[in-house]
């Protein structure tokens, strides 16, 4: 039930504290469009989204205007593109994402998602295929987001993916060179990748889920900082951390209200509510603002990354409060070039790569949205990915790594993309090689914890 106040205080989030519905995600299956003629199925891949995602944008619009709730992004996420490339004969998928493309584009929505592979103990034909048509596919669309999961707590690293995509990333961001490398910010590489994320880049529509479902992210780094705020600097943590608890179930319970009326309308299930704090370059919604209300005085300098876990954990433990449906990856967000607040620490030179690398053993996801030098090695890229897989593969969540190789820039120059992308500053690599690590191949097995059967 809702009272006059829980009503003035949900129009102060939105109107003050850049509260809003970050996505609505519709994911679909596609598993029933296979087809040998590889334009056949890019057909039918077109036809099967358009006709399911039809009214997707229209219904947010239309829930958006009667609850005066923003939803900022409509997306789609489709089955892993390997999986059903492979029913084909084709040696490349890239007519495959253009279709996706067309689709996105049809519908109106901001981005699609499903590029994707899912590699972790080992290659199919249709995973090689995709992996080496990501660098033409994500040059030649503007909507379509690439996903490729290589490693797992339950089977280990895969290097020779590991290896593979290092490459790619580079391959990525030199097609796109003149588009800021943007390339290579829609490409993401996971470790315990989710069936029902529904952030881009990394979404896709997992072969566990229903035929179609409606999958909500939420989003409030400006709500929480406020509240923090307001409290002011004699609470506690453990104080902190129970404001933290119970404005992240007033978050999620808005999230979990529009997915309820989103799949109704749209007459497919809703699905979960993520309700991780995505951060934008806004000002007043970043979760190093966060961080630092709470009492440094710059984010990445000493105990962020005890912060950044109080946080995590807090807006876990409000969010299942709210709602029966928490999925995807809940939790707190730290991409560098969307984030204001990192971007301010990342110039003022309290933030750099090795710190970012600690903090995602606590938080969401990983190493997103950064910078690197344009010159830096495929294998040096190979080797972030594999520490950030290690640290998810040992402790049993997710992480990613979606670096941007800013061709053509040095350490200190940045990268503009604009909206929800921002800005990201070019970030110093450690310049000693990894490349004989790296061209070992083969396998990191997976931790003993990982046998719980």
């Amino acid at each position: 039930m809702l009272n006059n106040f829980d009503i003035l205080e949900t129009i102060k989030m939105i109107e003050e504290e850049h509260l809003d519905i970050r996505t609505i995600t519709m994911g679909i299956s596609l598993v029933d469009c296979a087809a040998d003629d590889i334009n056949v199925l890019a057909d039918k891949i077109y036809d099967k989204v358009t006709r399911r995602a039809e009214k997707l944008v229209a219904t947010g619009e239309q829930i958006e205007s009667e609850l005066g709730i923003p939803i900022i992004n409509k997306r789609i996420s489709v089955t892993p593109i390997a999986m059903i490339g492979a029913t084909s004969s084709a040696d490349s998928y890239v007519p495959l994402a253009q279709a996706l493309d067309r689709a996105a584009a049809t519908t109106g929505v901001n981005f699609i998602g499903g590029f994707s592979a899912l590699v972790q103990k080992g290659f199919s034909k249709g995973d090689e295929i995709l992996i080496r048509s990501i660098p033409e596919a994500l040059a030649t669309t503007e909507l379509v987001c690439s996903s490729v999961n290589v490693a797992s707590t339950k089977t280990g690293i895969n290097m020779d993916a590991v290896r593979m995509m290092g490459e790619v990333i580079r391959q990525t961001a030199e097609l796109t060179a003149d588009r800021n490398c943007i390339g290579a910010g829609k490409l993401v590489v996971f470790a315990n990748a989710v069936d029902d994320n529904p952030f881009m880049a990394g979404a896709f529509h997992g072969v566990g889920e229903p035929e179609c479902v409606i999958n909500v992210g939420v989003s409030g780094p400006g709500v929480v900082h406020s509240a923090i705020r307001r409290a002011g600097s004699d609470c506690s943590i453990n104080e902190i951390a129970d404001i933290i608890k119970k404005t992240a179930f007033k978050i999620t319970r808005m999230g979990q209200l529009v997915g309820s009326i989103a799949g109704e309308r749209l007459g497919v299930p809703f699905g979960i509510v993520d309700l991780s704090l995505a951060p934008t370059p806004a000002v007043g919604d970043s979760v190093a603002r966060i961080l630092e209300e709470v009492g440094l005085e710059c984010c990445g300098t000493h105990g962020t990354t005890a912060i950044l876990a109080m946080l995590n954990d807090a807006v876990k433990k409000g969010g299942v409060m709210a709602s029966a449906s928490v999925g995807g990856l809940s939790g707190a967000f730290i991409p560098v070039s969307e984030d204001e607040g990192m971007i301010h620490a990342v110039r003022e030179g309290a933030l750099h790569l090795d710190k970012l690398e600690a903090m995602t053993a606590v938080c969401s996801v990983g190493l997103d949205m950064i910078a690197i030098p344009g010159d830096t090695p495929a294998e040096t890229i190979s080797a972030m990915i594999a520490d950030e897989m290690a640290i998810g593969v040992v402790n049993t969540k997710t992480t990613a790594v979606r670096v941007i190789p800013a061709i053509g820039k040095k350490i200190g120059e940045e990268l503009e993309f604009g909206g929800l992308l921002g800005s990201a500053p070019v970030m110093d690599v450690h310049p000693f090689s990894s490349a004989g690590f790296i061209r070992r191949g083969g396998r990191i097995p997976a931790p003993m914890h990982s046998l719980k059967n």
